[in-house]
């Protein structure tokens, strides 16, 4: 039997709990142990609730059991994570986690220190919910020169654009109902301005290119300004905007560079990513062999994720004594500026701009909205994003531009 414990009662260890007790049988059979929950660490207490029995206030309870030997991490944020995480790992106990903030930040630290102590630190719940991402990276495409990954990483999000898209709402109306349903939280920051899916883009780079891609170094932008007006250009052109989160690998010189950011993007229908609606996600991985995979579910939600999150624990169960190698080398990536990155943009201009945009921007056609006398909106020729802010700089400004992704698979 592996006795194991739980950090934090909230969304996704509730979720945890209920995973292992419904399907205990089955996970014990694919763990080739027992499995048994010993402790359940929160502030709070439960009364009424089974798990009860099993609440305890105080780390040192668990660190210093030596009947423990898989801590859960699903307390979110970065203190006392990082610390109880890196406590745990150092005392001989493997940890496996859903908190990407933690392992965007520390992650290539709390591996090695795993491995120093010939235990493991895995997060396939980090990214993308219950969508089994990190394994094939690290695992099942390790035959391929992975060179992009492109990716709906934030269900929050896809959820306010499908239903601006779907029902013909503005933005705030729909956060406030997306807030009502529990899809968004009171604060959604994280969220709606991309910090949530930057951290994740971040990971999943760092694993397919085998260097450290820094979050903090990725150009991120948010879906707050994106409207209604800006909706409808999308269905006249037959696409749809989403927030993507994306990277591209390149080798100058023998050094690995990359491209990244999290941006609003007009997508059409030549990529499986024009499908995902709601609250889904989906990731699209490149690779030289391959070409692209992909892989889709559900992004959030007690169950998905903690559905992550227990394939974690039986694969550390699987491996008591033994490490698993994990492709993140804590060397930096080169995060290159997205100013030198070449695109097309769909522009709006108000009218007296117009002629002077089309002479500089060379414009495929002209789209006019009915009830818009005074804009219009056009595709721009491909160029950098540098050329382009020299050029909109030169005709007046812009009422909004939104970057289009060109991808053929």
């Amino acid at each position: 039997m592996t006795k194991i414990a739980v950090l934090g009662y909230g969304t996704v260890g509730s979720g945890v709990v209920e995973v292992l007790t419904k399907n205990q049988k089955i996970i014990n059979n694919k763990a080739k142990e027992e499995i048994e929950i010993k402790y359940v660490l929160d502030l709070r207490d439960f009364p009424g609730d089974p798990i009860q029995e099993k609440i305890v206030h105080d780390f040192d309870v668990i660190l210093k059991d030596p009947e423990v030997r898989v801590v859960v991490e699903v307390m979110g944020g970065l203190h006392p994570a990082y610390e109880f995480t890196k406590a745990a790992l150092e005392e001989g106990k493997s940890v496996c986690t859903s908190n990407k903030e933690l392992v965007a930040e520390f992650g290539p630290e709390l591996i090695a220190t795993a491995h120093a102590n010939n235990v493991n630190y895995l997060f396939e719940a980090s990214c993308g919910g219950g969508i089994p991402i990190i394994r094939p990276l690290n695992s099942s495409i390790t035959a391929d020169d992975v060179d992009e990954i492109t990716g709906i990483l934030n269900g929050t999000t896809n959820y306010i654009l499908t239903e601006m898209t779907e029902k013909g709402l503005g933005y705030e109306e729909v956060l406030k109902s997306a807030q009502e349903m529990g899809y968004a939280e009171r604060n959604p920051e994280a969220d709606v301005e991309g910090y949530d899916a930057v951290r994740k883009l971040a990971i999943l780079s760092s694993l397919a290119y085998g260097r450290t891609a820094d979050y903090k170094k990725i150009y991120t932008e948010g879906i707050t300004k994106i409207s209604k007006d800006d909706i409808d250009y999308a269905k006249t052109l037959g696409m749809k905007i989403k927030l993507l989160a994306t990277s591209r690998k390149t080798v100058v010189d023998g050094e690995k560079h990359c491209y990244a950011l999290v941006s609003p993007f007009l997508i059409d229908a030549s990529t499986p990513l024009y499908a995902v609606n709601g609250v889904y996600n989906s990731i699209l991985v490149h690779g030289n062999m391959l070409g692209y995979a992909m892989f889709y579910g559900a992004g959030a939600g007690s169950l998905p994720t903690a559905s992550a999150v227990v394939s974690d624990v039986v694969d550390e169960v699987r491996h008591l004594g033994r490490t698993l190698i994990f492709n993140w080398n804590p060397k930096q990536l080169d995060i290159a500026s997205v100013e030198n990155e070449e695109r097309r943009f769909f522009v709006r201009v108000k009218k007296e701009n117009l002629d002077k945009a089309k002479s500089l921007m060379n414009p495929e056609k002209i789209i006019e909205l009915e009830g818009k006398a005074d804009e219009a909106g056009f595709i721009s020729e491909r160029m950098s994003e540098k050329e382009f802010e020299s050029r909109v700089e030169k005709f007046g400004g812009v009422i909004s531009r939104i970057r289009i992704k060109d991808m053929t698979v």
